[in-house]
């Protein structure tokens, strides 16, 4: 009778990744904690720096830890943000003067910056969505517990909403979906489309993203009540940072 044969043993570098993998996500590690270097790495096991260097990049391209220049490899464990496809637009949350990110951020501390708000020719996709030449876009940037975790633009028809408040910055309680039902278009209806892919060299960096971490790219239009197209979306969030929640009746 033939014997089964001997599963092979992972190599060394995956082993000491692994060990450290449990000792994050059991807490022992904790957020922003430095992971033992190189040097420390190879007098524990007794390997080569180019061994310690495998374990740790196999941690970094994971998006578990975050190199940093002259300092050494430090923990990114973060809580996920769970984002409620359904619950988070719907008009119970702005009609009452609530933020969007409210229902995200769930008590969390959340900011945005980077904001800019100009009016230019509508790309292709806008302007096919939107039906228009000309787009008011409002680009930002979200961080929650002082992380960034999302990049958003949003498009609106420079017609509809020209000399309102959608292009300032404040647009006061509610946001900019209780200012398009202000206007008498109010959203109805939302498609919403997900991909992902690797990001670019500038979502990176903006995003403080390490190697190897991929984004979800959400795209989202927002419909009136006659079916015409109020907004379009497209928001860039690192993977490591969200839950996608949808719910659907059967």
């Amino acid at each position: 009778m033939m014997e089964s044969p001997v599963p092979h043993e992972p190599p060394i570098y995956r082993r000491i990744a692994d060990r450290l993998r449990q000792a994050i996500l059991a807490g022992d590690l904790r957020d922003g904690d430095r992971l033992p270097g190189e040097n420390a790495l190879m007098s524990e096991y007794g390997i080569a720096r180019a061994t310690a260097r495998q374990a740790l990049a196999v941690l970094i391209n994971e998006g578990l830890a975050v190199p940093k220049r002259g300092s050494g490899v430090y923990v990114r464990r973060f809580r996920p943000i769970r984002r409620h496809g359904s619950r988070r637009l719907s008009r119970e949350q702005w009609g009452a003067g609530r933020a969007i990110w409210d229902s995200d951020a769930g008590g969390r501390p959340y900011t945005v910056d980077d904001l800019t708000i100009t009016l230019e020719p509508a790309a292709d996709e806008a302007k096919r969505v939107l039906d228009c030449d000309e787009v008011w876009v409002r680009r930002r940037r979200y961080s929650v517990d002082g992380r960034p975790v999302q990049l958003a633009a949003s498009h609106f028809p420079a017609p509809l909403v020209r000399d309102t408040s959608i292009v300032l910055p404040d647009t006061g309680p509610g946001g900019v979906y209780a200012r398009l039902r202000d206007l008498g278009h109010a959203p109805a209806h939302f498609t919403e489309e997900v991909r992902a892919r690797m990001p670019a060299p500038e979502e990176a960096e903006q995003l403080g993203l390490p190697a190897g971490t991929p984004v979800i790219v959400v795209c989202r239009a927002a419909y009136a009540a006659g079916g015409t197209a109020v907004e379009l979306n497209k928001m860039i969030m690192d993977a490591a940072s969200y839950v996608l929640q949808y719910d659907f009746d059967a």
